[in-house]
């Protein structure tokens, strides 16, 4: 028998990050002449299609890590208050990444939020672990994969300082 909430709480964190990627992401994907692919990356940049893998893994991860702290308190009870909310909070600071970045095009203010949104995920981590070490276990991939990311986000937003003409939908 399916248990419903396990699986919703995987797919839950999913559902931002496809719309994200289908959104955002399709556009860049879609357009080999893109402003995304005239920017100065860093050596270490992935191919693109690495991303919709890698967030669908560190997506479901932390779905299910989620799963088990509600679980593990019975549901959201007082002690689930705590990591729970941390969780979405730092849920909502993800999914706002994309739209900021890839819409806005704004690479500073991409790098502030995703500097708080890691900082958010290690508070989560952190409340985690203190309910369910394998809850927190689960999340130590997505801190390192939003370290890896703060990198990649950083060196576009110091090595591209056209910014404002992208931002303006002219790309040099």
């Amino acid at each position: 028998m399916a248990n419903w909430t396990a699986l919703g709480s995987v797919i839950l964190p999913n559902l931002g990050g496809w719309a994200n990627g289908l959104y955002f992401a399709g556009q860049v994907r879609n357009n080999k002449n893109s402003w995304y692919d005239d920017l100065k990356k860093a050596p270490w940049n992935p191919p693109k299609w690495v991303f919709g893998p890698a967030w669908t893994t560190l997506y479901s991860g932390m779905g299910y890590a989620s799963y088990l702290v509600y679980e593990e308190c019975g549901g959201f009870t007082e002690e689930a208050v705590l990591p729970l909310t941390l969780y979405g909070g730092q849920l909502l600071l993800n999914w706002a990444w994309t739209p900021i970045f890839f819409g806005m095009k704004d690479f500073q203010l991409a790098l502030i939020e995703i500097s708080v949104l890691t900082a958010a995920s290690v508070a989560t981590t952190a409340s985690f672990f203190a309910v369910n070490k394998t809850a927190g276990w689960l999340l130590v991939p997505y801190i390192a994969w939003l370290s890896y990311a703060t990198s990649l986000n950083y060196y576009i937003w110091k090595n591209n300082p056209q910014v404002k003409e992208i931002k303006d939908g002219k790309s040099s």
